[in-house]
């Protein structure tokens, strides 16, 4: 493979000004624990982008040079306003350390999986110290054109980026063991590679990796799959209820959905479309559902008066 050096003056070189709503932007980053790693990439635009246009780079412990190694061309293609979610593909559920599986509750949410090999790519491996490039090119040509940058390229924070100025080794880490969620009010990505500093909390959310549930850990990934944008059209046939989860997923069979007041029908469906549970003509906004010992992945759809419905994935260990 090509290993193509990443100086910053070569970045200089490609940097472009974002336009609003013009351009694919990072719009959740999932540093969870152990190898749960993913990113959002919403597609603020009212066309389809095919993904293969475009590369997720890497730039680790401060470095602020890259190579093909560090580098990953991504699959697909993301629909007008949509998500992709690319989740490391760790999946052997024999695996340990740093071979250790992704959760179930990530991996049901995942569009497309990458770098299973660390010694052939590396650039889902991020940790809360490394700046993470979304870029428009591919991996023999490093960097492309950059669209949107997550910390700050050539800056090593220490464990991570925090929450008080000047965001390195002061205060709470907010970008280790963390998911951030962009801002419905940004737009588009920052293409800046020679920022002052990087202040996580500027354009993103942040909250914990896991949450504690009945005395049990889960996987805190409910976000993942839909992004609230100021880019997304607005319609009179717009749903406008707050964002539906599932939890806990996966489940041992007994699983709730919440934000589902507005719904006049919620069935639960298996792999082969069969419903085996409903709810019709829903008051509340917390539902139980439990399917006892039915091991699988079901969906939980959900339909509101005017027949606008929103699919959930949930997995029964």
């Amino acid at each position: 493979m090509k290993r193509t050096l990443l100086a910053l003056s070569t970045i200089l070189s490609t940097m472009t000004f974002a336009q609003d709503c013009s351009e694919l932007f990072i719009s959740e980053y999932v540093e969870g624990w152990s190898n749960n790693k993913a990113l959002e990439i919403y597609n603020p635009t009212n066309a389809a982008i095919d993904l293969s246009d475009y590369m997720v780079i890497r730039f680790s412990n401060g470095s602020n040079t890259a190579t093909a190694a560090n580098a990953i061309q991504l699959v697909g293609t993301v629909a007008a306003h949509d998500v992709h979610v690319a989740v490391l593909e760790k999946l052997d559920p024999m695996g340990t350390g740093q071979e250790a599986p992704i959760w179930d509750s990530l991996q049901v949410r995942a569009d497309e999986f990458y770098c299973p090999d660390y010694n052939t790519t590396n650039a889902f491996y991020f940790n809360g110290d490394d700046a993470v490039v979304l870029s428009k090119g591919n991996v023999a040509n490093i960097p492309g054109q950059i669209v949107d940058i997550f910390g700050k390229i050539g800056e090593d924070p220490g464990a991570a980026w925090t929450a008080d100025f000047p965001y390195v080794s002061a205060g709470a880490e907010v970008t280790k063991d963390h998911s951030l969620i962009r801002k419905s009010t940004v737009l588009h990505g920052e293409t800046n590679p020679t920022i002052s500093y990087f202040d996580p909390l500027l354009e993103y959310d942040s909250i914990p990796a896991v949450v504690e549930i009945g005395g049990l850990t889960y996987g805190n990934w409910f976000s993942l799959g839909t992004h609230d944008c100021g880019c997304n059209p607005l319609s009179v046939d717009e749903i406008d209820q707050p964002a539906v989860a599932v939890f806990p997923n996966p489940s041992n069979g007994k699983f709730y959905v919440n934000g589902v007041e507005n719904f006049s029908s919620i069935w639960v469906v298996n792999s082969l479309g069969q419903k085996v549970k409903s709810i019709d003509r829903n008051v509340n906004s917390l539902v139980a559902f439990d399917l006892g010992s039915d091991r699988g992945v079901y969906f939980v759809k959900l339909t509101d008066n005017k027949g606008n419905t929103i699919t959930k994935r949930v997995i029964i260990k």
